[in-house]
């Protein structure tokens, strides 16, 4: 507000006037110092019946609706985790949404319907007892988007993004001092946790003598385990901070230790499939800018057909130079398609030329 500007508002059926004004301090008739700056106030008028409400419900609703701008309005950040075992942040300035990510419609409408129910849901969480987070597994082939459902939830809800690097942390107690350090508002992402650590439960690693060598080099192994960090997600000290998502993507969610991703430890499991006919739409208006194309339906067909994850559909999409228009997009796609549905049926048919046999 402008000094001397007037706003008027409205809280419950009472009128109120908020008016912004300075004060410039006593002068000094002789003084060494510098005079201080004229101090800037609001004053806020409202008829005296209305008093309890404003004092008791309004200046609050004022105080919270103020923080949710400015973190509104604040640039959001992504945060890694450094060698110095510390947070090193950087502006987030990914574009990924909502409107752009290539999914199937109906997993796309539940997932925002989460993450909006969590968001609001506080109370709930304190009044059950349990700390405000929650836990999504991402689990599919690589391609298939997990990387940017990431950046789109983090657009969605306005938070900050911690990728955390497991093989960059030491032992337990860096990791419980990295996860401390994390702020409300905010996603805790270990992105191909199958391949992070050896938490799986299951895999044993046997090193060959010139293995066991050559690593004897490397002092600083990282040394946390499965349950350090479960600790962590679940534990006690999951409870240090509120309204935080825990997200873990892995390419093979078979090779997971069940305790990992449990229901209750990693709530929901969103599988992100190959590209079906619905996505390809959306990546067609991303790419090409059009809703509907004749070659539209062959497309459909092959898709039925084939397995192609949306990275490699999007790949076909993007024009190569400035003469590529949508039609010559779309048959390089149906090209593509039509390759890979002739690859798999020489794997079906069993003359991959990776089975052929050599005789001496």
């Amino acid at each position: 507000m402008d000094e001397h500007e007037e706003v008027t508002d409205e809280f419950e059926g009472a009128k109120l006037w908020w008016t912004s004004e300075s004060r410039s301090p006593p002068s000094q008739s002789f003084s060494l110092y510098p005079q201080p700056d004229s101090r800037r106030y609001y004053r806020l008028i409202f008829h005296r019946r209305h008093r309890d409400l404003i004092v008791g419900q309004y200046l609050a609703h004022v105080l919270r609706e103020g923080r949710e701008v400015g973190l509104r309005k604040r640039q959001r950040k992504l945060y890694t985790n450094n060698a110095s075992k510390d947070w090193s942040g950087y502006k987030s300035t990914h574009p990924s949404t909502f409107d752009t990510l290539a999914m199937d419609p109906g997993k796309k409408r539940e997932l925002k319907d989460d993450l909006i129910a969590f968001r609001s849901s506080k109370d709930y969480y304190a009044k059950i007892g349990k700390a405000w987070k929650r836990g999504y597994l991402l689990h599919g082939p690589p391609g298939t988007g997990k990387s940017t459902m990431i950046a789109a939830i983090a657009n969605f809800l306005e938070y900050d993004v911690y990728d955390l690097e497991l093989t960059s942390v030491k032992n337990n107690t860096e990791l419980r001092k990295l996860f401390i350090e994390t702020t409300g508002k905010s996603i805790i992402v270990i992105e191909d946790i199958d391949c992070s650590l050896d938490l799986t439960g299951k895999r044993k690693r046997t090193k060959s003598k010139k293995e066991d060598e050559g690593e004897k080099e490397d002092k600083e192994e990282s040394k946390v385990t499965l349950s350090g960090l479960l600790n962590f997600i679940d534990g006690l000290w999951s409870a240090c901070g509120g309204e935080r998502l825990i997200i873990f993507t892995t390419n093979h969610v078979e090779k997971l230790d069940p305790a990992l991703i449990r229901r209750g430890r990693m709530d929901k499991h969103i599988e992100m499939s190959y590209c079906c006919f619905e996505a390809f739409k959306v990546l067609a208006n991303n790419y090409l800018g059009i809703d509907s194309h004749p070659l539209f339906d062959t497309i459909k067909t092959l898709m039925e057909e084939v397995k192609m994850t949306p990275a490699d559909v999007a790949e076909n999409l993007m024009p190569k130079s400035v003469k590529d228009d949508a039609g010559s997009c779309l048959e390089g796609l149906i090209q593509a398609l039509e390759m890979a549905r002739g690859a798999a049926a020489k794997v079906d048919d069993g003359s991959s030329a990776d089975e052929t046999v050599e005789l001496e």
